[in-house]
């Protein structure tokens, strides 16, 4: 698939907020704080600056939504974990998460894991939380340009402890070097036409 056009629509908490459902499936992106949502989004759609991205953990806040094509959307969502904010302000982005998840807009969930990091307590109840509630989701590994094929091999040896998968059902991607891009799009484009 090749992203021609890529539109911030708007942010929203709550589900009365979020724009006119499209008919074809959205993708949603979450993660920790800090592993590269904003980044993959700007890498899919080859804008540098379309979703805005931080060295400061707990940017993204809210929902934001953003139009490809013309035809369906990417949802960036806020992240989880150690963004140094409040205890409420977290709970506070959880729940927005939750509603969005739990919302019946038809949605296809991206979990974003950073390869360079054992999957946290978050994480793995990010993934229960999915599989419990029947949702379509598909992990990527992202920041794969900071490791070696090496570290990399032995890195997925220590995540595969915490976190059964097999590496053909999982995506690998870098916002350095868009490596992992294609293979991405492909993907979407195929739930897309399904």
């Amino acid at each position: 698939m090749k992203i021609r056009k890529a539109d911030f629509i708007k942010s929203a908490v709550y589900e009365k907020d979020y724009p006119e459902e499209l008919d074809k499936i959205e993708f949603a992106f979450v993660g920790r704080s800090n592993v590269g949502k904003s980044s993959l989004i700007n890498s899919l759609t080859s804008r540098l600056k379309l979703a805005r991205t931080s060295k400061t953990p707990g940017r993204t806040q809210l929902i934001n939504y953003f139009l490809i094509n013309g035809e369906f959307y990417i949802v960036d969502l806020p992240g989880y974990g150690f963004a140094k904010v409040p205890k409420e302000m977290k709970k506070q982005w959880g729940q927005t998460m939750e509603r969005y998840i739990a919302s019946k807009r038809k949605k296809l969930v991206f979990v974003l894991l950073d390869i360079r990091r054992v999957p946290s307590d978050e994480d793995i109840e990010m993934l229960e939380w999915l599989e419990y509630n029947e949702m379509d989701y598909k992990i990527i590994f992202t920041k794969i340009d900071k490791l070696s094929n090496n570290e990399r091999a032995k890195q997925l040896k220590a995540i595969k402890t915490r976190l059964v998968f097999d590496n053909e059902d999982v995506f690998f991607h870098s916002s350095l070097t868009n490596k992992g891009r294609d293979e991405i799009l492909n993907f979407m484009e195929e739930k897309l036409n399904n």
